[in-house]
């Protein structure tokens, strides 16, 4: 009884199977030259990186107007640049550049079977969040994509501020260009400006010019401690841009450069070559 009630559903399904692949052999296909012609097929352009750039909303910084710079650079202010970053962007893991990755990267390896010892390729990512970070010098949280071990060494030296403000050549390095751009910020401040000034002065150096010809005559000095201006063949000082014109025309040129009078470098053995006496 029961196998003779289950035939007639087994031929329905067969045949209902058998007329839905007809259907679908008989369909016309949609992309015929009628189509091709009536209608532009658009694909979507992949991107090489799978990342999209990322744009941090940053809290305005009070009784200041410049903002916080965005991961592109800082926009909307005339008269002020950021100097570029002196290492450059990172050629690999793109994503390190938008945040304070330190030198993390992907690292690959292989995952090995216990039993057969089979390898197979892995990789291993940067354990990545999204955290909002404490600066006491721009008196706002600065928002910004970080790993756990950045974040240990932020810690470890007593905060952002200071984690930014690193001057070896391996915390520059850790910084990128976002670490960088947060750091040239935060220089902004009255309260760094006023922190390295009262370095300077504890170090018995000269307090820093604002002005730019300025600087350029307080860096050349003599030995006796007097600042000399150069000055054009009028008798008129020269700005920064003169003086620049003329140490490029005199290197071109192949000319020396008169560092000393006649009678310091008559009397100086600095540069004199001493025999030294074999035993």
């Amino acid at each position: 009884m029961a196998t003779t009630a289950l035939r007639p559903c087994l031929r329905t399904a067969a045949t209902a199977a058998t007329a839905a692949t007809a259907a679908a052999t008989a369909r016309p296909s949609l992309l015929t030259s009628s189509t091709l012609t009536s209608h532009t097929l658009t694909t979507r352009r992949r991107l090489l990186s799978t990342t999209p750039l990322l744009s941090y909303r940053q809290q305005r910084v009070p009784d200041s107007d410049i903002p916080i710079p965005s991961v592109s650079g800082l926009t909307g202010v005339a008269g002020l640049t950021i100097p570029p970053y002196p290492f450059g962007p990172h050629a690999v893991y793109h994503q390190s550049n938008t945040g304070l990755y330190g030198t993390v990267r992907i690292r690959f390896g292989n995952k090995v079977s216990e039993r057969n010892e089979i390898k197979t390729r892995r990789k291993w990512r940067p354990n990545v969040h999204h955290k909002r970070l404490w600066s006491a010098s721009l008196g706002v949280f600065v928002r910004t994509r970080i790993t756990t071990r950045t974040l240990r060494t932020i810690d470890k030296s007593g905060g952002l501020d200071e984690y930014l403000l690193g001057a070896k050549q391996a915390r520059l390095r850790e910084l990128g260009p976002w670490g960088w751009m947060l750091r040239w910020r935060i220089q902004q401040t009255p309260a760094i400006k006023a922190r390295f000034a009262a370095e300077r002065e504890k170090l018995g150096l000269p307090a820093l010019l604002e002005q730019q010809d300025e600087i350029i005559v307080a860096a050349v000095e003599l030995a006796d401690g007097q600042v000399v201006q150069p000055v054009t063949e009028a008798g008129e000082p020269m700005s920064s841009g003169q003086l620049m014109e003329e140490t490029s025309k005199m290197l071109a040129e192949e000319q020396e450069f008169d560092l000393g009078g006649a009678e310091e470098q008559k009397g100086d053995d600095f540069m004199r070559e001493v025999k030294l006496r074999k035993p």
